[in-house]
């Protein structure tokens, strides 16, 4: 009887000693930039941007390539504060001479925010700037700065081509 006391004794405190699971079951995750792309004559249409391709400066490696997309999401550069994409579109038939090309910059500022300890913490954008060069087939975009980009349920910018 005291063996088996002792097995049990043991046994709770074995099982006692283990701590449960901690799994992330929040959205810690770090926001990224959602765009649209709308139709610069009809500003309400969203318009596709045929053979789309994205690439990030001193990236070799696409995020997007050749693909028809009126919206994307992309991630900023949490570690700097400015990311830099190039985006290129190819409306004709697809041949590297007939490539529009345009520079889209993000300025920002970043906070680290702590969301539980399974989930570690996200970063939150603040004072978001955008700019495009003038010479591309980007027309304008709206708006021109945000405040926070922490959300990812609607778009943040809209790009006019």
């Amino acid at each position: 009887m005291k063996k088996e006391a002792l097995i049990l004794l043991f046994g709770c405190f074995v099982f006692a000693g283990c701590e449960k699971d901690d799994f992330c079951v929040k959205n810690p995750v770090t926001s990224k930039l959602i765009i649209d792309f709308y139709d610069d004559t009809n500003r309400e249409t969203l318009k596709k941007v045929e053979r789309f391709s994205i690439i990030g400066a001193g990236k070799t490696d696409s995020l997007f390539t050749n693909q028809s997309l009126n919206s994307i999401s992309i991630p900023l550069n949490s570690l700097t504060s400015e990311t830099v994409y190039t985006f290129k579109k190819n409306t004709t038939n697809g041949a590297s001479e007939n490539n529009e090309i345009a520079v889209f910059s993000i300025l920002y500022d970043t906070e680290e925010a702590y969301v539980s300890r399974s989930c570690g913490f996200k970063v939150i954008f603040k004072n978001v700037a955008f700019s495009a060069d003038t010479n591309s087939w980007i027309t304008a975009f709206t708006p021109t700065t945000i405040t926070n980009l922490d959300d990812q349920s609607t778009a943040h910018v809209q790009i006019f081509h």
